[in-house]
């Protein structure tokens, strides 16, 4: 891809590097970041060598804060709804369907559709920081980007019921226990060296191999169910998008995001609520 704006792509030794680079805005998920992200897996899915992908945002703080309000406020009407629907699920297909594992690193917070993206990768890999929630229901909608279909086919549908309509915030702990966390590196370890550990037999495939096995776990996501749930999520988030409540939420999101001092408050992960802890 041509001078992106917003991700760091780059391959060493058959892996691919992939990193949203917008951190003074929390790595949030606008449009255009969306639509670069997708045409970056995209483009390296013709690569041949590739033995298999992470995912990570940029600094310390935040993996992806989720959809930019500011700028899907506009989204409006029925067509344009359906329409950011579209483009937004596409680039993380371009993900879910990448012809080898993709590993998201988790350097921090994933909220919101930054949840969505995390879900949409193969495996997942948290810092000792990090948290993870679906917060679309405090914001009166529900998920759009097939973050809800790869819930329920991680977790059952029983706790992505309680994940979703509580809008739960885990620490990394308990989502290692949820299954929703593959490795977690421990407040004695560094992350890079839980990544490195954990990417280690990884790279020692060969990408023939690499490309079988997703193949295999990868079609899990092309069963009837899965194409319902999918239909399903396009369809609420409808429903729920355009609903008056939905902006009444939104709005207040912006106004504590452009009246606060406190840096985490620009993302609309910001919440009293318990952050619920593994161990």
């Amino acid at each position: 891809m041509r001078n992106p704006r917003f991700i760091d792509a780059s391959v060493t030794g058959g892996i691919l590097h992939v990193c949203i680079n917008r951190p003074e805005k929390r790595n949030a998920l606008s449009p255009a970041v969306l639509a670069e992200l997708g045409a970056t897996f995209l483009e390296q899915s013709e690569n041949p060598q590739l033995i298999a992908t992470t995912l990570t945002g940029a600094g310390a703080k935040c993996f992806a804060a989720g959809g930019d309000l500011k700028e899907m406020e506009a989204v409006r009407s029925v067509e344009a709804t359906m329409r950011m629907h579209h483009e937004s699920i596409a680039a993380l297909d371009a993900i879910r369907f990448f012809p080898v594992p993709v590993v998201a690193l988790l350097n921090g917070d994933a909220i919101g559709g930054g949840a969505e993206l995390a879900l949409a990768c193969d495996m997942r890999v948290f810092a000792a920081h990090s948290r993870f929630a679906l917060v679309q229901a405090n914001l009166g909608i529900s998920p759009g980007w097939g973050g809800g279909a790869d819930l329920v086919r991680l977790v059952g549908a029983a706790r992505a019921l309680r994940l979703l309509a509580r809008a739960e915030f885990l620490d990394a702990g308990a989502a290692l226990a949820l299954g929703l966390a593959d490795a977690v590196a421990s407040p004695s370890t560094s992350f890079e060296t839980c990544v490195s550990d954990f990417m280690e037999p990884l790279a020692q495939r060969k990408p023939q191999v690499m490309r079988a096995l997703k193949a295999l776990a990868g079609a899990g996501r092309k069963t009837p169910e899965w194409t319902v749930l999918r239909e399903l999520e396009a369809a609420n988030l409808r429903a729920t998008w355009l609903h008056e409540d939905h902006w009444s939420a939104s709005a207040q999101a912006l106004a504590r995001i452009s009246g606060s001092r406190n840096p985490r408050a620009n993302s609309p992960a910001v919440t009293r609520r318990p952050v619920f802890k593994g161990g």
